[in-house]
């Protein structure tokens, strides 16, 4: 079975190894996000799906332009049966779209048609969901509006930040990913419409949306603090410095003071109130400076927040 495969971020790439690992799938081609310079300084750094490709001596494509009549040439002249894109980061033309002779299929990181769009895997953490999963779905033209090929589910455990939880369902991809293309070979799978009317969006992650708002319960916190683990984080005001929280927790601590205030800080936390509890914050980092535990923070800075 030929494939030509789309993606860009290192669980995409664990994708891709676990194709071209397998025998009876012939990845013919593989199109990520051209090259980036580094967040800090100018190196300029490869997709891990295209170091991935690289490692296994496959062709790669990584066109500024989609519609670009060379790349269009380029890949007009491969047999392609499948295209499978996990998180590639561009939407695809009708063009591409149409290309493959069984279809193209996405694996998007919810349960469609929940969560359509750009954060999936945030959105179901910031909204204390109990459960996640992978949609298979055949690629159109609309944002995540294909037919639903496949669905598996996964429980959201109280420790799962987006990292961990991107990773076991990433996990959870590979598991069943021979079963669909399997099964869509065969023709023995057969996509489902998805229920529009049912459907839930969620938007790109933008850095402001970092702030912490403590008029809000200590729930809400900790589950904003689990979904921008990786990216954007979270953070927080004080004396009008923007100050970013590394590790916390919910406390129990009582006080009737008004939310955003201290509670108290000491060697085993910045504690802070909420709307109905307070939540500690044992790790935190101030601007252009190293991490650092509350216990160091207390030494450095008691009166700063004092």
């Amino acid at each position: 079975m030929n494939i030509l495969y789309a993606g860009t971020p290192e669980p995409s790439a664990r994708i891709l190894h676990h194709l071209v690992s397998n025998s009876k799938y012939n990845v013919v081609g593989v199109l990520t996000q051209p090259d980036k310079p580094q967040k800090r300084g100018k190196k300029i750094a490869c997709s891990p799906v295209s170091d991935m490709a690289k490692n296994h001596e496959v062709q790669i494509f990584k066109p500024l332009d989609l519609n670009e009549k060379a790349f269009i040439e380029t890949i007009s002249s491969l047999r392609i049966d499948l295209i499978v894109v996990a998180a590639y980061g561009k939407i695809l033309p009708k063009w591409l779209l149409d290309i493959s002779s069984i279809m193209p299929i996405n694996i998007h990181y919810s349960l469609l048609p929940k969560y359509r769009g750009a954060s999936p895997i945030q959105s179901s953490i910031l909204n204390g969901d109990k459960n996640t999963g992978v949609t298979f779905m055949k690629m159109s033209q609309g944002l995540d509006e294909g037919d639903i090929v496949q669905k598996n589910v996964i429980g959201i455990q109280k420790n799962h930040n987006k990292t961990t939880l991107e990773n076991d369902l990433c996990s959870l991809a590979i598991e069943n990913i021979d079963n669909v293309l399997d099964g869509l070979k065969t023709n023995n799978i057969y996509p489902v419409a998805q229920e529009n009317n049912l459907a839930t969006y969620c938007s790109k992650i933008k850095k402001e949306d970092s702030l912490i708002e403590f008029n809000s319960p200590s729930e809400d916190i900790l589950n904003k603090y689990r979904a921008y683990y990786e990216w954007p984080g979270t953070a927080f005001f004080h004396k009008n410095i923007r100050i970013k929280i590394d590790e916390m927790q919910i406390s129990d601590i009582d006080s009737s003071i008004e939310p955003g205030k201290i509670i108290k800080f000491d060697a085993s936390g910045l504690y802070i109130k909420t709307i109905d509890k307070a939540i500690v914050i044992t790790y935190l980092q101030f601007p252009s400076k190293k991490i650092i535990s509350s216990s160091d923070a207390f030494n450095a800075y008691r009166d700063f927040f004092v």
